[in-house]
C-alpha cells in the first residue's frame, strides 16, 4: 500500500525502513497517526517520498514504513523537529515494543519485491552483481543505437545525458524486472519466509 502524497523514490536518497508491531485493536488509530506523520514529514526539506506496509501474514505480524529523505542532513532536521516527536508520544503507547529502525543508502530501492515487507537487504555482493546484469546491457544498448549522436557531443554532456537515461531506465524499467527474475538467488525462500 502507498497511500502517501508522494513516492519520488531515488537510488541516491537516504531511505528509513522503521518496523513496528501494533497491539491488537489499535490498528486503526496507528493508521491515522502513520498519515498524520507522512503528512507532517512531507513539508520538511528534502522529504522524498513514503510507502507503508500492512503486515502480510501471522508470521509476519509487522508494519513496516518505508520513507526517503534526499540527504542525512534533510533526514536529521526532521528526526529532531518537534512535530515528529509529538506525533511519536502519540503512537508509542499502541506498540507492542519499541520500533525497530534501519537507515540505508545508494541502490538498496532496487532491490524490494512486491508483496514483500522489504526490511533486509541482499548481500552487498548479489545486489553489485544484479545491478552489473541490468547495466551492462541498457548502456549496451544506448550506445548501439545512439552511438553516433552520441558521439558528436562533447563528453561532459554525453555523459550527462547517457548517466541520465540510464539511471532512470535502471530504476523504473530494469531492476523491477531483475529483482523479480533474480529473487530466487537474492532472496533465498527461507530468508523471505523469515522475514
Amino acid at each position: 500500500m502507498n497511500d502517501q502524497p508522494k513516492t519520488d523514490f531515488s537510488p541516491e536518497g537516504v531511505t528509513v525502513v522503521i518496523s513496528r508491531r501494533v497491539s491488537p485493536g489499535k490498528e486503526a488509530e496507528f493508521e491515522r497517526l502513520s498519515s498524520q506523520m507522512t503528512e507532517a514529514a512531507s513539508h520538511y526539506a528534502g522529504y522524498m517520498g513514503t510507502h507503508l506496509f500492512r503486515p502480510v501474514s501471522p508470521q509476519d505480524p509487522e508494519y513496516r514504513i518505508i520513507f526517503q529523505f534526499a540527504s542525512q542532513a534533510d533526514l536529521a532536521r526532521w528526526h529532531q523537529s518537534g512535530t515528529r516527536a509529538g506525533i511519536l508520544k502519540q503512537l508509542e503507547p499502541l506498540l507492542q515494543q519499541p520500533s525497530q529502525v534501519e537507515v540505508t543508502d545508494g541502490i538498496i530501492n532496487w532491490f524490494t519485491l512486491p508483496g514483500h515487507n522489504p526490511v533486509q537487504p541482499p548481500p552487498k555482493y548479489k545486489m553489485t552483481a544484479v545491478s552489473w546484469l541490468a547495466l551492462y546491457p541498457l548502456v549496451t544498448l544506448i550506445f548501439f543505437l545512439f552511438g553516433e549522436v552520441l558521439a558528436q557531443l562533447p563528453l561532459l554532456l554525453r555523459t550527462l545525458v547517457v548517466t541520465a537515461v540510464v539511471m532512470i531506465l535502471m530504476s523504473y524499467v530494469a531492476m523491477p524486472r531483475f529483482t523479480r527474475w533474480f529473487a530466487f538467488w537474492l532472496y533465498p525462500k527461507r530468508e523471505r519466509d523469515v522475514r
